[in-house]
């Protein structure tokens, strides 16, 4: 993978502020990465001290290893879910 995409992945995720959501998609975009996955697959390998849980699926929803965890944590910022989904419109990040 090309270093400069891996920290401007890195970078845009570190700029979603506190009791705001960007979903893989969304950061995708602002990085100019390929593909979702690619978030996802930067964050799961390289993603321990970047705020992981402010990033969710395109319908709102934390992946469901990481659902009791990453919602307690967007709680704890202000972001409440409905169940297991985080209302976008509401909460959402705007770059």
């Amino acid at each position: 993978m090309d270093e400069q995409l891996h920290e401007r992945v890195r970078d845009v995720i570190s700029s979603v502020p506190a009791g705001k959501v960007a979903t893989y998609g969304d950061i995708a975009a602002v990085a100019g990465a390929p593909s979702p996955r690619l978030v996802g697959r930067i964050l799961a390998e390289d993603g321990h001290d970047l705020p992981w849980h402010r990033i969710l699926r395109a319908n709102g929803t934390p992946a469901p290893h990481l659902a009791h965890r990453q919602l307690e944590l967007l709680r704890a910022e202000g972001v409440l879910a409905d169940g297991q989904k985080v209302n976008l419109r509401r909460y959402r990040w705007q770059v």
